[in-house]
């Protein structure tokens, strides 16, 4: 398994995997439904940009040569913290037929490598909170529970 940064050709696979992801995201909350009944209608302007971005990155994920998943992530920083620099995985999806293999562990570990060759001192996640398998997961993966998110709509 190997990620294998993006680039303009890749968008088509990518967005159908991002659109898959958030597709699965509506179940968890109200605020996730998209404003887009089919992925042909999102406009690509929005994802195109994570690809133009330089805090941003997209991977392929691949394994024996097929794109098996999509990875996005993004450096940040908190200046005034002992542990200031993060990488933060913003999607990680691995194809459903691929699931439960080990992907999402290699990729975690590889992500890991990434962030120490880009002097980070800590990866960060964020899931729904109702999504147990994902929760279970990154617990699995020593991630440590250190903050919960709060949202309001306003109507």
């Amino acid at each position: 398994m190997e990620l294998v940064e993006a680039t303009p050709d890749d968008f088509d696979a990518l967005i159908d995997r991002w659109y898959d992801l958030a597709r699965g995201m509506e179940a968890y909350s109200e605020l996730n439904e998209l404003a887009y009944a089919d992925v042909r209608d999102v406009p690509d302007d929005g994802f195109r940009a994570h690809l133009q971005n330089d805090e941003i990155t997209d991977y392929r994920i691949v394994h024996e040569e097929e794109t098996i998943g999509l990875l996005t992530l993004r450096v940040g920083r908190h200046p005034s913290r002992q542990y200031s620099r993060y990488l933060r995985i913003v999607n990680l999806v691995i194809d459903e037929d691929e699931r439960n293999q080990g992907h999402g562990a290699a990729v975690v570990e590889q992500v890991k490598s990434l962030a120490l060759e880009r002097g980070c001192d800590h990866l960060k996640v964020s899931c729904e909170w109702q999504n147990e398998g994902a929760r279970r997961f990154y617990r699995g993966m020593n991630f440590q529970p250190k903050q919960v998110d709060y949202v309001q709509p306003l109507e």
